[in-house]
């Protein structure tokens, strides 16, 4: 499983990225976890507003900072 944390490297995308480290290890799924923070990779993801979420190629999260749970969900 691939899961992206797209976003500049703000508070909000520092936050996304411990939640979902968080998520994966709570779950025990072995999961690599990408930070993409050039905005030309995450544009052409179709992705315009931070932070988000991607998980195995399909967005899950747009410009807000997902619960663990959801987050949990997204990777069962």
């Amino acid at each position: 499983m691939e899961i992206k944390v797209c976003g500049p490297g703000c508070a909000s995308c520092e936050k996304t990225e411990k939640i979902v480290k968080a998520a994966v290890a709570a779950k025990g799924i072995e999961a690599t976890i990408l930070k993409i923070t050039d905005f030309q990779e995450i544009a052409q993801m179709g992705i315009f507003s931070t932070p988000a979420v991607v998980i195995d190629g399909k967005v899950k999260s747009v410009g807000n900072i997902p619960k663990q749970s959801d987050v949990e969900k997204w990777i069962s």
